[in-house]
């Protein structure tokens, strides 16, 4: 089956639904989504968006808080870009419905009224605009109904991309190859109902399917966050970027039935304390910030709190606020701690360290435009040099929104140049001598192993033994899954260990050629930072295979 459309859009986080709702007035769209429209790992940030509001807040200190959490290779005309931009972001939201808190009313806001602001890592002033502690779930609960409503979108749920459509595309049984100096012009995408390969064809293409923590064991991410749309990107030729800066969030909460459970850095912006299991704090030993540094640093402090000590967590105690204010300001994280045995008004949070966030991605400009016309990319999937070497906390929605604005300004111009009227049509989906799969087993082993190494050798701390420990194995992996891929018709799981060994490369490649310890890559063999040789990006590319 073959769709035709203006824009097609594969994600439907913060990202992808913000832009969609920006060019529907030029053009159909088809929002593409691999599960449900709510299933993203924005329905799941808790904290909030980082934006100038407070009247002892200026752009510039937001820009030096972000500069300096990113470690030195931030782009600073970016970081301006995006900060500057962000309070019309919000306004624009709060337009839509989203309701932000306000210091009068909790969920009502008014513009007449002042944002309540929160404060978290590595942020000088308060600046956090916030719903509660569901911050994400109720911005993508606004988007969705008006995505949902628009006559010019067309919503494709239970939909799975599996590759990137160019002008040189050529397909056999399953296998395409493409040039890099190519346009894009749309992507094959599996029905996970029926199990149909559809063609979409499209003017312009949007990657926003978020971040790829589930190519680490434990992640704060939910099971979609596989690194689909940094692996396509790469495999039709666009630059990715700084993969090796992989942030891992320093507090999920540990339950043996706890599964991806974050437990905001607000609750450290309101007063919370990282303990050991004696109860005495630690952070002051890191980082003058203490429990306010950046995540890098308390990631590592941490990580090294339990190597010394062999515990299997550390504790996040916030009981010195009342527990008035604990259930008022953080209903959700109370009532789920709560359902697994935890009063956080009473007993300290058991939390440990978990991959959350990837700071590098596919290399874009200002405009969200990736080295691949008219394909862009935005949100987690793209690596626009605001974030360096280190998210600053809650700037990830904030980029979305901002890069989802300048993206759709430059599809709209884009647009009126259509491409596909001028290009022929793109080969259809190709299964000739492919079978349907009898070893399932191929796929969940190399998922477990995957996961398994990757938070072992390339995780919070590295050497060079590790990555090239990592680097043996995922060559191994990746010519099973090569050989597979090529004899079985395509199927979910298969797509998405694809994409994870795809991205889990891409990390160790990245790893192994940054010599020097910087922001969230920290290499125990250099373990200093050296501006002189790599205060700059780390780009990659895929040869061209002809």
């Amino acid at each position: 089956m073959k769709y035709k459309t203006d824009f097609l859009v594969i994600g439907s986080g913060i990202a992808g639904l913000t832009f969609a709702l920006k060019v529907a007035e030029h053009g159909t769209v088809a929002l593409v989504t691999k599960k449900g429209i709510m299933d993203s790992n924005t329905s799941v940030a808790q904290g909030g968006i980082a934006s100038v509001f407070g009247s002892l807040d200026s752009f510039d200190l937001h820009i030096q808080d972000t500069l300096a959490s990113g470690d030195g290779i931030c782009d600073q005309a970016v970081a301006a870009h995006v900060v500057k931009n962000g309070p019309d972001r919000i306004r624009e939201l709060i337009d839509l419905g989203v309701k932000f808190n306000t210091r009068q009313s909790a969920g009502n806001t008014d513009m007449g009224q002042d944002l309540d602001l929160g404060r978290e890592g590595g942020h000088s002033q308060k600046r956090i605009v916030h719903a509660l502690d569901m911050t994400g779930r109720e911005v993508e609960q606004v988007l969705a109904e008006h995505v949902k409503q628009h006559e010019k979108i067309t919503l494709f749920e239970e939909h799975i991309a599996i590759d990137l459509i160019t002008r040189s595309t050529r397909m056999t049984r399953g296998f395409i190859t493409t040039a890099h100096e190519d346009y894009c012009c749309g992507a094959y995408i599996l029905d996970r109902k029926t199990r149909e390969v559809k063609t979409f064809c499209a003017n312009i293409t949007l990657l926003a399917t978020g971040g790829a923590g589930k190519v680490y064991l434990y992640t704060s991410n939910p099971d979609i966050a596989t690194g689909d749309g940094i692996a396509m990107g790469y495999r039709a030729g666009a630059s990715v970027a700084n993969l090796e800066f992989v942030q891992f969030h320093p507090t999920c909460l540990f339950h043996p039935d706890a599964k991806n459970f974050l437990i905001s850095e607000a609750v450290r912006g309101e007063g919370g304390v990282l303990i050991d299991a004696e109860g005495r704090g630690f952070m002051e030993k890191y980082d003058p910030q203490k429990d306010l540094a950046c995540r890098d640093v308390v990631a590592r402090a941490i990580d090294t709190e339990l190597k010394k000590s062999g515990y299997d967590s550390v504790f996040l105690d916030i009981t010195s606020r009342s527990p008035e204010y604990i259930k008022t300001r953080f209903p959700n994280l109370y009532k789920k701690c709560l359902s697994f045995g935890i009063d956080m008004t009473q007993n300290p949070i058991p939390v440990v360290p978990a991959a959350h966030y990837m700071c590098g991605g596919i290399l874009t400009d200002l405009q969200g435009q990736t080295d691949i016309r008219h394909l862009y990319a935005i949100g987690e999937t793209a690596c626009t040099g605001l974030h360096g070497a280190n998210r600053l906390a809650s700037n990830s929605l904030l980029e979305a929104l901002v890069y989802a604005n300048e993206a759709a300004k430059k599809a709209k111009l884009d647009i009126k140049n259509p491409i596909l009227d001028s290009m022929p049509e793109p080969p259809l989906w190709d299964e000739a001598g492919t079978t349907d799969s009898d070893e399932a087993i191929m796929v969940s082993h190399n998922w477990d192993e995957i996961r398994r190494f990757m938070w072992n050798y390339v995780g919070i701390v590295r050497s060079d033994k590790r990555l090239a420990r990592a680097k043996h194995r995922i060559e191994n992996i990746q010519n099973e899954i090569q050989e597979y891929y090529w004899d079985f018709k395509v199927s979910p799981d298969l797509i998405e260990l694809r994409n994870i060994a795809t991205v889990a490369e891409l990390i160790i490649n990245c790893a192994m050629h940054r010599k020097e310890s910087r922001g969230l890559h920290y290499n125990i063999e250099y373990p200093y930072k050296d501006d002189k040789k790599w205060k700059k990006d780390t780009i990659l590319r895929r040869p061209f295979m002809g």
